[in-house]
């Protein structure tokens, strides 16, 4: 699912194709994608775009008349830019936003159609929109702490809740919480001020420099390339390969259809976290260690 970083990549280039654009028209091939019908959709047509914002993970497109176009990718939803009027293309194709300098497309890959559209009007139809997460980068340390204290639950858990922090997913957790040195399942009542604090840092530090590499990797063209999956990254989707900082093979959680990515060395004091399916299947054989899980494959 895009994130912070692709989000906000995803709105800096609309801003410099759609700004005071009129929208010209909507087309759809799917009838699943717009989940309201109160404002209608053509409320937008032949209005200005007046505005982008992030809502968490979701783009909201706002016009002159104060409507606005909420678009939630979800997992595999993505954006891209073409030729005004190009024709929508194949099962994946869900709809085109058409300006006069081109067409928004929103393309969503598989089977299970769960990108949605919704028309909203004014602050109040923007707010039923907003998980009410923290912004990361404009709170304190200490509202920082606050938030994290709020409730007991591990790291990973409260790091990717769209409640407690805002945009932030599975794919950045990971790196966030690497940077960091912490466990993910480590419970958010047990860790101290320093603890916190350097996270607060991880986190900002983690999510700007990504930000920034998808920034220059986009240029001053769309950005095509938004994945989950990146080669560059420290531990997410890097199960077996190597840390880069201290070369030990990443472990991983996997939980229904996720899963964590974490460095025994760097964030477990070398104990390999338990996962659901083959410590069940292990049970006394499963390994504790580093050690241990290399003398197992040995």
């Amino acid at each position: 699912m895009p994130e912070l970083p692709d989000i906000t990549v995803y709105i800096e280039a609309l801003e410099a194709r759609i700004s005071g654009q009129p929208l010209q028209d909507v087309r759809r091939n799917s009838p699943f994608l717009l989940r309201t019908v109160t404002p209608p959709l053509d409320a937008a047509y032949g209005r200005k775009v007046t505005g982008l914002r992030r809502l968490g993970k979701r783009i909201a497109i706002g016009f002159a008349n104060d409507i606005w176009l909420v678009l939630h990718l979800m997992i595999a939803g993505r954006l891209h830019w073409k030729d005004a009027g190009a024709p929508l293309k194949g099962k994946q194709a869900l709809a085109a936003f058409d300006f006069p300098r081109g067409s928004l497309t929103l393309t969503e890959a598989g089977s299970k159609k769960r990108a949605s559209l919704h028309v909203v009007e004014g602050e109040e139809g923007l707010a039923a929109h907003e998980p009410g997460g923290l912004d990361v980068f404009t709170i304190t340390s200490a509202a920082f702490a606050e938030r994290l204290r709020a409730g007991n639950h591990t790291l990973r858990r409260a790091l990717t809740d769209p409640r407690l922090f805002s945009g932030i997913g599975n794919a950045y957790s990971d790196e966030i919480l690497h940077t960091a040195r912490l466990s993910p399942i480590t419970l958010t009542s047990k860790l101290t001020d320093d603890e916190i604090a350097g996270l607060h840092v991880a986190v900002k530090s983690t999510l700007e420099t990504w930000t920034d590499r998808l920034r220059d990797q986009a240029g001053d063209g769309f950005p095509e390339k938004v994945t989950a999956f990146r080669e560059d990254m420290a531990v997410h989707g890097k199960f077996g390969a190597p840390c880069p900082v201290c070369q030990t093979p990443v472990q991983r959680i996997r939980y229904a259809t996720n899963e964590t990515n974490y460095c025994p060395t760097c964030q477990t004091g070398g104990k390999i976290l338990a996962d659901r399916a083959l410590s069940r299947l292990l049970k006394k054989d499963w390994p504790r260690s580093v050690e241990e899980l290399e003398k197992l494959k040995a």
